[in-house]
């Protein structure tokens, strides 16, 4: 992989990494009812309760993208950003423009 290209994946990874916790920060703000704190009454707290779930959901995906592209800034250091974690082949060139954070080729994320 050429400089320019690593360059480019590297902000790209870096950029999706600061979106994401931007995000998390926001989910958890939310979560904690920083804005909107629980009221004493228990018809009205089912009712802020609704999306609890969901935030659940959002952070947890969060966190997992947030691994993926720690996982990717690593694997560009060490110079395998372009090899699949599966099958030990290339990664093309526009997986990777498209999911950075691409652990594997197309064919082997297909199969899974």
């Amino acid at each position: 992989m050429d400089s320019q290209r690593r360059d480019e994946l590297e902000r790209k990874l870096k950029e999706s990494r600061d979106a994401w916790q931007h995000r998390l920060s926001a989910i958890q703000a939310d979560r904690r009812r920083q804005s909107d704190p629980l009221v004493s009454d228990s018809d009205d707290q089912a009712i802020q309760r609704e999306n609890d779930d969901t935030l659940d959901a959002l952070d947890l995906q969060g966190r997992r993208e947030l691994e993926a592209i720690d996982a990717a800034l690593e694997r560009l250091s060490k110079g395998t950003a372009e090899t699949c974690a599966q099958c030990g082949g290339t990664i093309e060139s526009a997986r990777l423009d498209a999911r950075p954070w691409a652990a594997s080729c197309i064919e082997c994320a297909r199969a899974q």
